[in-house]
């Protein structure tokens, strides 16, 4: 099965046959504070940098969050969706679960096919998203929590994503078109908490097909060498049957291309090999203007 997405002039198909898609995740001010100042000033120079540097190291969708306690957002996200779009040709995230803010961004994006980040299977959340997904043509990300929280099992998070599937698909939403992320937590605070997501990537392809997203780091959370865990945890969810993630190409690019190499994703290694080179360029050039 294939999720396609489309800015003006590119597209990227998501699919367990396809290369896995990383939808860079630094448009996002959560734990970047000189990001946070500049949506604050509504300066967009610092937005522009960010997002052309993710689209040089890989990053195949980028994702755009404007959550910030000191701005309105559903003014400010269509000031990021313009500059980035200024900047670079790749389809975009919006990532918001309120649906003015949804609304805001979506409208914002020239043409195209953009992707929705997120909804859940919590009743209300999805009377007041899917219709706006529905209603620009895009592709969501669903969020395998149910009315009563974060479904501790994997058999509990196949239902949550079945309700969503199941709710999506009743209003027009082609299934092709519905990602499902199955929630990845710490494994300081739980131990088994990988395992978890992993089981519940198996049972969710199996039952459904769909494609399948992830937020990797949330697993390495108030551990050391984060860096090392995200990238063991990426490798083996694609292996599982992960087709994408929200993540950063910058640390987790080089991890991601060999895993779809050691795959058989990369014929004659040339991905890897075309992304080894860039990315070596990258580093010194990054290196001579510091």
């Amino acid at each position: 099965m294939h999720t396609i997405l489309k800015s003006e002039k590119k597209e990227v198909t998501i699919g367990f046959d396809k290369p896995f898609v990383i939808i860079g995740e630094k448009l996002n001010p959560t734990g970047i504070k000189k990001l946070g100042q500049a949506l604050v000033e509504r300066n967009m120079d610092y937005v522009k940098q960010l997002a052309k540097r993710q689209v040089d190291w890989g990053a195949d969708v980028l994702d755009v969050n404007v959550g910030h306690p000191q701005i309105e957002e559903a003014e400010v996200m269509p000031l990021v969706v313009e500059a980035v779009q200024s900047v670079v040709d790749v389809p975009l995230c919006i990532d918001s679960n309120e649906p003015k803010i949804l609304e805001a961004g979506l409208n914002a994006i020239k043409g195209g096919k953009p992707l929705v980040n997120s909804v859940n299977g919590e009743e209300k959340q999805l009377s007041a998203a899917l219709p706006i997904v529905k209603a620009r043509g895009a592709a969501v990300i669903g969020l395998t929590i149910a009315d009563e929280g974060i479904p501790p099992t994997a058999e509990g998070r196949l239902a949550a994503a079945g309700k969503i599937i199941e709710r999506a698909t009743k209003i027009g939403i082609p299934i092709e078109d519905i990602i499902i992320d199955p929630l990845v937590m710490t494994v300081g605070h739980d131990s088994k908490a990988a395992t978890v997501t992993l089981k519940s990537i198996e049972l969710i392809r199996n039952e459904f097909g769909v494609n399948i997203s992830l937020g990797a780091s949330n697993v390495s959370f108030g551990l050391p060498d984060r860096h090392s865990v995200n990238a063991a945890m990426l490798s083996i969810a694609m292996l599982t049957g992960a087709t994408a993630s929200i993540t950063d190409p910058i640390k987790l690019g080089g991890a991601i291309r060999a895993t779809d190499l050691l795959l058989g994703r990369d014929p004659n290694s040339m991905r890897y090999l075309k992304y080894f080179r860039a990315t070596e360029k990258l580093r010194e050039a990054e290196a001579a203007a510091k």
